[in-house]
């Protein structure tokens, strides 16, 4: 899948395309309805099945630190929507001069000129340009003008609920795994790179990998059992913490990672968390030997709750 950071990088052998536009943060099974039927135009039609998000999220901008938690960074994206079959991602820059755009100029700029769109897919709330203004209704009427086609997906629902990336967060947030995953399709996990950290954990026999969260607001914190992947072909199980580790003065949020029956190097290597279950909220200890005492816990709990999921 091709990736095309910004709308600079537009060519003219880029136009002609089928679109579909959102966040797809967590790229969850109601995307996946919307790019099912993407990805039928695009084979009908013999054009690039082309999907266009934004960094940061609009929500991200206008609301700083109180925007939703993020549920997947724009390589976790690229990585979901690449499993698809997509052909194109297009990830435009959200910053106050396109918030700006009225809803006809981006009609007009990006989707006709730059893009030349020759269908476009949308989910059944999507909103667009300055202040919102532009709906379904308006790209119908720009369709009818300029060619295209235009369809909404109507929500797909789960036990008469509908999926969405805000009922996810709070799923993640409740601790509640298995409802998560049934409305990604897959069990949540967190991926990143592996860095250097204060190496405490080695000093009571529980050596950690750390991976920082590049996102403003992480959708979990806590205690989980969680299998690893990333080290070779094999999924290794573990134990880990994610929040900002209060207890030893912790500053930003970051996950580690105690890996069972491995104490090998993996600084630099990028790995794959899957949260399995959540074992209990962060919670700040008085003593550093209190700590250890929960983390022995911690662990017992996680090697158990795996012997019973072989």
């Amino acid at each position: 899948m091709e990736l095309l950071r910004g709308i600079h990088n537009i060519k003219a052998s880029h136009q002609g395309c089928v679109l579909s536009i959102g966040n797809f943060d967590g790229v969850h099974l109601g995307h996946k309805a919307v790019l099912s039927r993407l990805l039928f135009e695009a084979k009908r039609l013999k054009v690039p099945a082309t999907v266009l998000t934004f960094e940061p999220q609009p929500a991200e901008l206008f609301s700083g630190e109180n925007a939703p938690a993020r549920l997947s960074r724009l390589r976790d994206k690229f990585v979901q929507l690449d499993q698809l079959g997509l052909d194109r991602l297009l990830c435009v820059s959200f910053n106050r001069k396109f918030a700006n755009l009225s809803a006809q100029e981006f009609i007009e700029e990006l989707l006709i000129k730059k893009l030349g769109v020759k269908f476009l897919v949308i989910g059944d709330d999507f909103h667009f340009g300055y202040q919102r203004k532009g709906d379904f209704e308006l790209l119908k009427k720009a369709g009818e003008k300029y060619g295209f086609e235009v369809v909404d997906t109507h929500s797909l629902t789960q036990q008469e609920y509908r999926i969405s990336s805000s009922r996810i967060r709070a799923a993640l947030a409740a601790g509640d795994m298995r409802q998560a995953a049934l409305m990604l399709g897959r069990k949540y996990s967190i991926t990143g790179r592996v860095v250097h950290g204060r190496k405490l954990g080695r000093t009571i026999g529980v050596p950690t990998a750390n991976l920082l969260l590049k996102r403003r607001v992480s959708p979990v914190s806590g205690v989980f059992v969680v299998s690893v992947l990333g080290i070779g072909n094999q999924i290794y199980q573990g134990v880990a913490n994610i929040g900002q580790r209060p207890t030893v003065q912790g500053v930003r949020q970051q996950l580690e990672v105690h890996i069972f029956n491995f104490n090998a190097n993996l600084y630099g290597l990028q790995l794959e968390v899957v949260l399995e279950e959540k074992i209990r909220d962060e919670v700040r200890f008085d003593s550093f030997a209190e700590l250890k005492i929960q983390i022995d816990k911690d662990i017992k709990q996680a090697r158990q709750w795996h012997l019973l999921h072989k």
